[in-house]
């Protein structure tokens, strides 16, 4: 039986495998950058041969994409869950400062700003992007569609996008903050983010 063949028959070990790649190449993508972290130094992380990483990616745009869509699959089950709340609206503003400080946490946000500024550059990895974003977008805006309704706030079409957009380049925008202003005040970025968030939700 071939590698491949192995590798198929047995998928909770090909997943398994997949994720200690992915994990390797997060870390020397944090520490090189993408084009600096080589196959061969994503391999010796990993502790696999470079030939057995390309048996579960074609190269790192491949990486890439399965971050981006691993970041979504992460995004869908937060808003599954904000889909069985009475008032999503009121628990994403109640939640607003655990994610807030997630996004200034350069753990979080390192890796995503290499696959952005990746995206800047290479259509391909732009193209995985912004397909994940449009899914994302889709299902937020549902949510905050059914938000709004619920709180008898206007739902037309260009009110929501601009909001949601809002909101997003909120969540987004504090990481490029965090790295452009290590020393800011993070206390009083979230006061004045939540009263920006209560605003957009509610108003």
């Amino acid at each position: 039986m071939s590698t491949t063949e192995k590798r198929h028959s047995d998928p909770e070990r090909a997943q398994l495998r997949r994720n200690q790649v992915l994990e390797a190449a997060a870390s020397c993508f944090r520490r090189s950058g993408f084009h600096g972290a080589s196959m061969a130094e994503i391999s010796k992380a990993a502790g696999m041969s470079a030939g057995h990483i390309y048996n579960y990616f074609d190269g790192k745009d491949a990486i890439i994409a399965a971050f981006v869509e691993q970041n979504v699959e992460r995004v869908a089950a937060l808003m599954h869950d904000l889909e069985q709340q009475d008032d999503p609206l009121q628990v994403m503003l109640n939640e607003a400062p655990v994610h807030l400080a997630e996004n200034l946490a350069p753990d979080f946000w390192a890796l995503p700003m290499e696959i952005w500024a990746e995206a800047s550059r290479n259509p391909k990895v732009a193209a995985v992007l912004q397909d994940a974003d449009r899914r994302s977008r889709i299902q937020f805006r549902a949510i905050i569609k059914a938000g709004r309704e619920r709180h008898q706030l206007p739902v037309d079409d260009a009110l929501l996008d601009g909001r949601i957009e809002a909101v997003i380049a909120i969540f987004q925008g504090v990481s490029v903050r965090a790295l452009h202003h290590p020393e800011l005040d993070a206390a009083a970025l979230e006061r004045a983010c939540i009263l920006a968030l209560k605003a957009l939700y509610f108003s």
